[in-house]
């Protein structure tokens, strides 16, 4: 182990551990940096306290923490031990634990000085998930704040350097140069019109052929890893297993996939990027890499995750082969181009850059942070995505309205859960026993749903597998109190409190359904719940395109216990509608759960202020377009479109399409006096209507600045045709501006305007803006034309210094 190569960094990193407290390490896939290194840091002698380890996934947390125990000859929970949700294993005796991602800052939150701990370690931080930046941020403040003697560790194959120095500019960066074994790295462009299973295993069976030793497929999911693994069961030789490897497999086929293959067989393990981690796989010495990755992407409009399959970074195509050289010298291809390779993004997008950061906020508050600029991040998270967090934290009653943690939020930052899960727990823990164990199976399961038992959350509820049940074990545990029951019929309504916005009704159409946030949702159509009329929807996948989402896990409710139970959910509206089907307005009572209607009774005769109201609701829901706009409202609102591009030093009011919907109280409610009906609406003036959103000296500008009407020197007042996309028109006859040397100028001579001169008749001549050059240029031709056309009308030769006149020569 000696020979790995961190091995000859091992004295530099002491000494730069001993005399900073944050250090850098750039070590090489395969150089002992996880597996060999923190057993030589418990025998520092100024590092007396514990060695906290993160580990980004946990199947790497769990075998790492095996490989270290064994090479001291211990089992796990001895000197080294790990915890990772729903699992522990830690003594007395443990110096060194091995953790996953939300525990470290649960950790933190629970005691910030990290009473006895001497260094934490990041690895894998190339990966830079949510938790791990998260993490980062708390540990600097830690070290700014509280505790300037522990020491921090950052490591990586990959590290991004530059920004991490940036960030850590006292930081000295440790390099181990050379892997252990080298790796030559192919590059295979394959067809973009070929399945991924198809040319996936199409090249591992070339590459099996030509090569001995085991093969690591890296591919982007679930669903490619199961296709490619038929594909190649149907043609491998006899002595060939196939192994898939991913987060969600039982431990026994996930350890299968690590551990040697038997004397004379090989194998093939099928891997999502788990296993660019720190995860040793024995016996691999080639890899076929897909070039492929799956990442979550939040949309704050939403409220939604989706999926998105994209390019691997040159990193963690690095990370990949890096795996072929682990134990001897390897291979690896990459399927791609090597051109479209060197293309591809340096790093891995930050996960906090596209996440749900409800969670984090819930973090900060707890940790008493109210601005995320009072950390050092190496990502700033979005403001957009934190308006979003702080939006569905209210929504859950974990902060007030001046965005401060209510003694809920601080229960729920403690429950150490998503905090839907957590509002859904800390309600239940004030019920009683049997509510907390409900709450708590039901948020086990959700937090890993079954991957094969149907969208009904009941198949799970009703045959909890022994995971969920040692998960919701821990969680009752942890809020005190283990010794319920689950009462399954309660579910629904435990369910509620974390997911109210995704209540759900049937629209109609078999499978597909409106939440109460008001997005569309379905599940297929021959599912068992497709005809149930209500659900809770406790998993969804944002659609792909903007189709609806899918729904992925639901629990039906009857949403009349539902709202007996929980009437703060429910609000009573009055409201006045047009009935299309019936010609004339009516006005409804109605129970409303978000936009479910649950129950509606029409009411008598509305108020004006009612009918008002309705009107206007009706026309939000037209559009601004079912409004009778005559041609002097449009021309109003194209002028004033206009002035805010022409003159911008002015505030005008805008008056596209969105601004006057959401701004219709202030200027067509008021002139909805005595309009009772739809014909009223239609005959309302809105040029007048819209004169209401200007004040006086406003309105004088825009009349000064971009008339109506222009007046000629022969004294004819025209009107102005204004446009969204090009300069307003005045069409005139040609004869009114004889003896103009320049074409007119409005807004305050900044638009020339665009001259439709016409012929005695009206007749379109030419369009000019120029009408210096057009009386040098193409008036020649016109005058030699119309002079035989209409010769009782003037047509000089010298037009530019000729009299305007609206008469024929005769009245001259």
């Amino acid at each position: 182990m000696s020979l790995l190569p961190v091995a000859a960094v091992l004295e530099s990193l002491l000494a730069a551990l001993q005399s900073s407290a944050q250090v850098l390490l750039n070590a090489p896939t395969g150089a002992g940096k996880s597996t060999w290194l923190p057993l030589q840091l418990l025998k520092a002698d100024w590092l007396n306290g514990k060695i906290i380890m993160l580990e980004p996934r946990r199947l790497a947390a769990r075998s790492v923490a095996h490989r270290l125990a064994q090479q001291l000859g211990e089992t796990v929970g001895q000197t080294v031990g790990y915890r990772m949700r729903a699992e522990t294993k830690v003594s007395a005796q443990t110096r060194l634990e091995v953790v996953t991602e939300g525990i470290l800052t649960r950790m933190l939150q629970q005691d910030p000085e990290l009473s006895g701990v001497s260094l934490v370690i990041l690895d894998e931080f190339h990966e830079r998930s949510l938790q791990a930046d998260l993490a980062l941020a708390l540990l600097l403040d830690v070290q700014e704040g509280l505790r300037d003697d522990l020491r921090l560790l950052i490591m990586s194959a990959t590290l991004d350097d530059a920004r991490l120095t940036h960030l850590l500019p006292d930081a000295p960066v440790i390099r181990s140069e050379g892997r252990s074994f080298p790796v030559v790295r192919s590059y295979m462009p394959v067809s973009a019109h070929e399945r991924l299973d198809h040319s996936a295993s199409h090249a591992a069976l070339n590459l099996l052929r030509q090569e001995s030793g085991s093969l690591l497929l890296f591919l982007p999911g679930v669903g490619e890893i199961k296709r490619t693994a038929e594909l190649l069961e149907q043609r491998v030789d006899a002595n060939t297993d196939i192994c898939p490897l991913y987060g969600a497999l039982p431990l026994a086929e996930q350890q299968k996939a690590i551990d040697p293959s038997p004397s004379g067989r090989r194998k093939v393990v099928l891997a999502t990027n788990i296993a660019e981690t720190s995860l040793t796989i024995d016996g691999i010495r080639l890899v076929i890499d897909s070039t492929l990755e799956r990442v979550s992407q939040f949309d704050v409009r939403s409220g939604l995750t989706k999926l998105v399959t994209q390019r691997a970074s040159q990193a963690s195509m690095t990370q990949r082969a890096g795996r072929a050289g682990r134990l001897e010298p390897g291979i690896c291809w990459h399927l791609m181009a090597a051109e479209q390779a060197e293309r591809t993004a340096e790093y891995s997008e930050a996960e906090i850059l596209h996440s749900d950061l409800s969670s984090l906020w819930l973090n900060l508050l707890q940790w008493g942070c109210h601005d995320v600029s009072q950390l050092k991040w190496l990502d700033t998270p979005p403001t957009a995505a934190i308006s979003a967090a702080q939006r569905l934290l209210f929504q859950l009653g974990a902060i007030n309205e001046q965005g401060g943690l209510t003694p809920t939020g601080r229960a729920m930052g403690d429950a150490g859960s998503d905090p839907r899960l957590a509002a859904m727990l800390c309600a239940a823990q004030s019920v009683g026993e049997d509510a907390l164990a409900t709450a708590a199976l039901l948020a086990a399961i959700i937090e890993e749903p079954p991957r094969n038992g149907g969208v009904d959350l009941r198949n799970a509820l009703y045959h909890p597998q022994s995971h969920w049940q040692r998960r919701a074990n821990q969680l009752t545990k942890r809020l005190g109190n283990c010794r319920g029951r689950v009462a399954l019929d309660d579910a629904a309504f435990w369910l509620a409190h974390a997911f109210p916005d995704r209540i759900a009704n049937l629209r109609g159409q078999d499978g597909r359904y409106l939440l109460a946030n008001g997005l569309g949702a379905a599940m297929e159509a021959d599912d068992a719940l497709a005809r149930t009329p209500w659900l809770i929807v406790a998993n969804l996948l944002q659609g792909v395109n903007n189709s609806e989402a899918r729904i992925l896990l639901a629990l039906p409710c009857d949403i009349d216990l539902l709202a007996a139970r929980l009437p703060h959910l429910i609000s009573e509206q009055t409201s006045v509608e047009w009935d299309d089907a019936k010609g004339t307005l009516r006005a409804w009572k109605r129970q409303q759960l978000g936009r479910l209607v649950i129950k509606a009774q029409p009411l008598a005769k509305p108020s004006a202020e009612e009918l008002s109201l309705a009107l206007l609701n009706w026309v939000r829901n037209q559009g601004i377009s079912a409004l009778n706009w005559s041609d002097s409202a449009k021309q109003l609102r194209l002028r004033l479109q206009c002035a805010a591009q022409w003159l911008p030093e002015v505030n005008w009011p805008a008056v596209d399409d969105d601004s006057l919907l959401d701004s219709l109280e202030s200027w067509l409610l008021p002139a909805l006096d005595g309009v009772r009906d739809l014909r009223g609406l239609q005959n309302i003036n809105l040029t007048d209507a819209l004169l209401g959103l200007m004040d006086w000296s406003m309105r004088q500008r825009l009349d000064t600045a971009l008339p109506t009407h222009y007046t000629v020197p022969t004294g004819s007042r025209l009107p102005l045709q204004y446009f969204s996309d090009k300069p307003p028109v005045l069409a005139v006859r040609l004869q009114e501006v004889f003896g103009e040397q320049h074409s007119p100028k409005i807004a305050e001579g900044r638009v020339a305007l665009v001259l439709e001169l016409l012929s005695p008749a009206h007749r379109p001549l030419q369009i000019t803006r120029d009408l210096a050059a057009f009386w040098q240029g193409s008036y020649r031709e016109v005058q030699k034309e119309m002079k035989g056309r209409y010769p009782k009308h003037a047509w000089p030769d010298d037009p530019g210094n000729a009299l305007p006149t609206r008469r024929t020569k005769r009245y001259q």
